[in-house]
């Protein structure tokens, strides 16, 4: 691989599930076994239906991300920051666990939003997901805000919401100012994340795909890598430290 001195890398769920949080769509996807828990993902559905919400916080309640641990793959990329080449880190995942494993904040643009704060859909209160999860423990199955008495949900972003601007401009600014564009764990199918790819090989960027399964970007990557990703990232990551030295 040619001189990388600049790596923006997307990650998707396939980077979590070695550290037991599920993907949507893979084989054992939970999308993929319940399709109806898709349909439910919508915030029309959300909003609408007060038994989807409480079907919600039951879910979150029980979610693997709380006892969740990064794993090599999540090292690898701090190890590709403290060797200086890393450009940005966007993730579509929602359980911090980039940041908990050591990769620095402000380098991580959390395009999905973050599972660990909640946030009012009426008055915008953001609150730590930890005090309004104490509060479904007492008993509440559809907490409303403290402040507003509006509907609550996860700090993250539903099918039917829009991204944010300011997040998607960071995350397009990445893709376009990078030598080498990775996208790891993730299907490509959900736009406009997807079409970071797309970015990155319009300005010129070297593109390569870590997925279990095939993507609709697999074409045109520079090179896809079909491995599983906790052992193919950090053998990856090496090769582009060493390629940079």
């Amino acid at each position: 691989m040619n001189e990388p001195r600049t790596v923006s890398v997307l990650t998707g769920a396939g980077v979590s599930t070695d550290s037991g949080i599920p993907d949507f769509r893979g084989p054992q996807g939970v999308w993929t076994k319940n399709p109806q828990a898709e349909a439910d993902a919508s915030i029309d559905r959300y909003l609408a239906d007060p038994e989807v919400r409480r079907a919600s916080w039951r879910a979150r309640l029980d979610h693997a991300a709380w006892d969740a641990r990064p794993n090599a793959a999540h090292l690898a990329l701090v190890e590709l920051e403290r060797a200086g080449l890393l450009r940005a880190l966007v993730t579509q995942n929602i359980d911090e666990l980039h940041q908990r494993a050591g990769s620095s904040p402000e380098k991580v643009i959390e395009i999905h939003g973050t599972m660990r704060r909640a946030e009012c859909l009426s008055c915008e209160l953001i609150t730590p997901m930890e005090d309004v999860l104490a509060r479904v423990r007492a008993g509440e199955d559809d907490p409303p805000c403290l402040s507003c008495g509006g509907i609550q949900k996860a700090n993250t972003i539903s099918f039917g919401q829009s991204l944010r601007p300011e997040v998607m401009r960071a995350a397009q600014r990445a893709a376009r100012t990078c030598h080498v564009f990775l996208a790891v764990g993730t299907s490509l199918t959900v736009h406009p994340a997807a079409g970071l790819c797309g970015e990155a090989l319009d300005a010129g960027a070297t593109l390569v795909i870590v997925n279990a399964q095939p993507t609709p970007y697999d074409p045109f990557a520079d090179r896809v890598i079909n491995e599983p990703i906790g052992q193919a990232l950090p053998t990856l990551v090496k090769e582009l430290i060493d390629a940079a030295r």
